[in-house]
């Protein structure tokens, strides 16, 4: 009999990062955890990278996922932003890699279509579509409902042959 996959999904952002956890068994999804990690916006860079860090470590310690899924980034008007963005992103890859898993990254048009079907859609949209597929699911904020679409994306591809030779190398 086949073991249930556990997948953490992270929605990256220097102020709050956005972290979904479910398990996927078959064609089936079951909620399991969902929250943010917030930093403080009056410390230093480093330090908030820090906070992302240590939170992100302590969810996964605590959940023990066996996969982990990221959004990459998208560029925005302005560069500042997007950099700092990056480099929250750089830290929710970091860490469940630390930890020994496979991360794995999709663009938001993917998690989209994963979630709603097509690669255009709103937050609402979204948020709507991971109450029907996760009815249990129960999340604080918009970036941790985010996260779990992206949970939700890496369990819908993880299946192909592809995508596993792109976990393994």
């Amino acid at each position: 009999m086949a073991e249930a996959i556990r997948i953490i999904g992270i929605d990256p952002g220097l102020r709050r990062t956005g972290w979904g956890i479910v398990e996927s068994l078959g064609n089936s999804l079951r909620f399991v955890a969902a929250g943010t990690v917030r930093s403080d916006d009056t410390l230093t860079l480093a330090s908030r990278l820090c906070q992302l860090h240590g939170g992100l470590t302590d969810v996964l310690h605590g959940a023990m996922p066996h996969e982990a899924a990221v959004e990459q980034t998208f560029v925005n008007k302005d560069a500042v932003a997007t950099l700092k963005l990056g480099q929250a992103r750089g830290i929710a890859m970091l860490v469940p890699a630390l930890a020994g898993l496979p991360v794995a990254e999709y663009a938001p048009n993917a998690v989209k279509k994963a979630v709603i079907g097509v690669g255009h859609g709103d937050k609402k949209q979204i948020h709507m579509m991971v109450k029907v597929l996760l009815p249990k699911a129960v999340f604080d904020t918009a970036d941790a409902a985010d996260a779990l679409a992206i949970a939700i994306c890496h369990a819908h591809h993880r299946q192909s042959v592809t995508h596993r030779l792109r976990l393994a190398g």
